[in-house]
């Protein structure tokens, strides 16, 4: 069997770090592993399985000869060189927002909708946005069981869904603030330390921030529900890893708690956390690092035994399941249906 050849286009970022340490982790057979990067980065060492891969410069000629490539380097870089990759014969997993509602294109959460993936031929695939990963792998169950009306999500984001520098910025302001210094923005149009920023990257006419629309037209086109209604506020709050959402969920027939909560208890992926009690609830701080989506605080309409309305909590690693982990998921399935 021919040696598996994989790599990760933008190594030395946040998500690409992560998806090292996440393929160091796998159980994908034997495989040789390129990592490339910007110019600047060229030569740095990264350890990988006791030993060290020098990051490369980035060059569509390097990338010859790789049968899968991990892209995470923005949006710009993967439509300029995404597809004459995927022309060169390799399939191209891209992490950025550039191919996502491209109808060509797979959008794929492998616990969601794994049937999209073609596995025998180089092909692009999208890597969804990661709130929507986390909210999508909680509806799912309910979505199979009980039907979807509605979605209403109010997500609780951190500094890292901006990538190092945002996760530099708060740690710059924290460090001016300890010297009693005012906070300076640089990331964010205002102070992120202690505080909370009602939206996420660019407002449309209609007062939709980009954040936001994506998660309305990924959660359709992952779920295929193109019709779905979802409102969705997505707000940025202090924390380093990780993303908090309350989701509302109107279903199409009503529900008890039990049977909700018996759905969510065997979904893939989800760590249902049954106990009330405020210590053991999961947070942004006890999840980080963690791969799977944490699901708290299932409840119905106060005072009803059943009711078509569901809320919960919702919280995972936005590096890990929102983007490196499922990337690396979407690899293993595709590796898998191969071999």
């Amino acid at each position: 069997m021919t040696q598996l050849n994989i790599a990760i286009v933008g190594a030395t970022g946040a998500v690409g770090r992560e998806m090292i340490k996440d393929l160091a982790e796998s159980k994908l057979p034997d495989f040789k592993l390129g990592l490339f990067a910007s110019p600047r980065s060229r030569g740095v060492k990264v350890p990988f399985r006791g030993h060290s891969i020098e990051v490369q410069s980035f060059s569509p000629e390097a990338l010859r000869g790789f049968r899968y490539i991990m892209m995470s380097a923005g949006g710009a870089f993967s439509r300029e060189h995404s597809r004459g990759l995927v022309a060169a014969g390799s399939t191209v997993i891209d992490n950025s927002s550039a191919w996502r509602m491209d109808p060509s294109t797979p959008l794929v959460v492998p616990e969601v909708n794994p049937e999209v993936l073609r596995s025998d031929q180089p092909q692009l695939i999208a890597n969804p946005n990661c709130s929507t990963i986390q909210m999508v792998v909680a509806l799912k169950p309910l979505q199979d069981l009980f039907g979807l009306d509605m979605v209403q999500v109010a997500t609780y984001q951190s500094v890292s869904g901006t990538g190092q520098k945002g996760i530099s910025e708060l740690a710059a302001q924290l460090e001016a603030q300890m010297k009693f210094q005012d906070p300076e923005p640089k990331a964010y149009a205002q102070p992120i330390l202690f505080n909370c920023l009602p939206g996420i990257d660019v407002f449309d006419a209609e007062g939709h921030c980009y954040e936001e629309v994506k998660m309305v037209q990924e959660t359709r086109k992952i779920l295929g529900l193109p019709q779905l209604e979802v409102l969705a506020t997505t707000v940025r709050v202090s924390t380093f890893h990780c993303h908090g959402e309350v989701v509302h969920v109107r279903l199409k027939r009503a529900v008890s708690r039990k049977e909700a909560l018996d759905a969510l208890r065997d979904a893939p992926s989800v760590v249902l956390v049954e106990d009330d009690d405020h210590k053991a609830l999961p947070t942004p701080r006890s999840t980080a690092g963690d791969p799977r989506v944490f699901v708290s605080r299932v409840r119905l309409m106060h005072g009803q035994s059943t009711s078509h309305w569901l809320q919960f909590w919702n919280v995972a690693d936005n590096l890990k399941k929102g983007a490196a982990t499922n990337a690396v998921q979407i690899l293993e399935k595709l590796v898998g249906a191969v071999h």
